[in-house]
């Protein structure tokens, strides 16, 4: 059975830098885990930590319930695909999958019917006597997947793999990563700063920041229920509009955003009592056209229009002069607000004012 991974309070320091600041959290055996977070935000420095090649300053990791201190990358029950995969091209596809097993010390009939049988899993029968010079994007990348299962670890690290493949080969690849997790029944941990690849992929993400573990959960919770600023403004585009709460009552909240009436939330945050200044999440997808003096409506007016195919994306004016945006399905019906928008409390969220993810 595949083993779990445990960060037990697990801080990196480089000199006076702190990569990462006490990362807690248990990764189950046979979980799709992804660390998702800007460029330097740690999530590479934890994986290498994870992988052997990075001990923590302070802090443990635990594969299977073993302390992995001092025990190197070559002694883990872990392989590891680079971002630049690395495969070698002047061997054959088949000798690339099979090089760890040949390191081993394993005969050559037993490599080659290992190699055979991960090119069936990843769907290359047939191909281990090309180079990997004609191979495509996609194919290279099943390749190094392979090449990592020869040695049948019990966990898999994949660091933004993805990240140098195009838009559609990138979604493509996606699925076949996820499909091929499940056939395998391994932990995978995957590193990236693309919450497209983090959302449609995992079984529960985990959102950095600054070297912070803000936020764990399944995909839809950490999208539909941010628990900061910060991952509400970075996992999907939101609408951040200061406001002050007025009131509380039980999971929802009155809060004056300038904008006329107050607007009802969603408010979970125990530090947000009456008077406190908050940030009001709405998702663009949330808002839609509103009859004047509807619960949560106000005025605003069409800017600009960016058409998506699928989508069309409008820039509106808010009261008070700011700017918000929203997002109709591109459908006959749908047409452009002219007067109001307006949401239903469940669909906006009420959080402590924080730090915002770049844009």
């Amino acid at each position: 059975m595949t083993k779990d991974v445990t960060l037990d309070h697990v801080s990196v320091q480089f000199g006076d830098y702190t990569a990462v600041k006490d990362a807690h959290l248990n990764i189950a055996g046979g979980e799709f885990f992804s660390f998702l977070g800007p460029s330097g935000c740690g999530k590479t420095t934890l994986l290498r930590c994870v992988s052997g090649f990075q001990d923590p300053t302070r802090g443990k990791v635990l594969i299977g319930g073993e302390n992995m201190r001092g025990i190197g990358p070559n002694k883990r029950p872990t392989a590891l695909i680079f971002q630049n995969l690395a495969l070698f091209p002047l061997m054959s596809v088949a000798d690339n999958i099979a090089f760890p097993l040949e390191v081993r010390g394993v005969g050559k009939a037993e490599r080659r019917r290992r190699a055979d049988e991960l090119l069936e899993l990843i769907a290359l029968p047939g191909q281990g006597d090309k180079k990997v010079s004609e191979l495509s994007g996609g194919q290279k990348q099943r390749v190094a997947i392979a090449r990592a299962l020869a040695v049948e670890p019990d966990i898999l690290l994949l660091d933004e793999p993805l990240s140098a493949l195009d838009l559609k080969l990138r979604q493509h690849m996606r699925t076949e990563l996820r499909a091929i997790q499940r056939e395998v029944g391994l932990t995978f941990i995957y590193i990236t700063h693309d919450q497209g690849e983090a959302l449609t992929m995992s079984d529960r993400v985990a959102v950095m920041s600054e070297g912070k573990i803000e936020q764990v959960g399944a995909p839809r919770d950490v999208y539909d229920r941010p628990a900061t600023a910060f991952v509400a403004s970075f996992v999907g585009e939101n609408n951040a509009i200061p406001a002050r709460v007025v009131s509380r009552n039980g999971a929802l909240a009155q809060v004056d955003a300038g904008f006329g009436a107050p607007l009802t939330v969603g408010c979970t945050h125990e530090k947000l009592a009456p008077g406190a200044d908050c940030l009001v999440f709405i998702r663009p997808e949330a808002l839609s056209p509103a009859m004047p003096g509807a619960e949560n409506s106000f005025a605003a007016q069409p800017l600009r229009e960016e058409f998506e195919g699928a989508v069309r994306h409008l820039s509106l004016t808010a009261p008070g002069g700011g700017e918000i945006r929203m997002t109709l399905v591109n459908d006959a019906a749908a047409a452009a607000p002219t007067g109001a928008v307006g949401f239903t409390p469940d669909m906006a969220t009420a959080l402590p004012r924080g730090p915002l993810a770049k844009a």
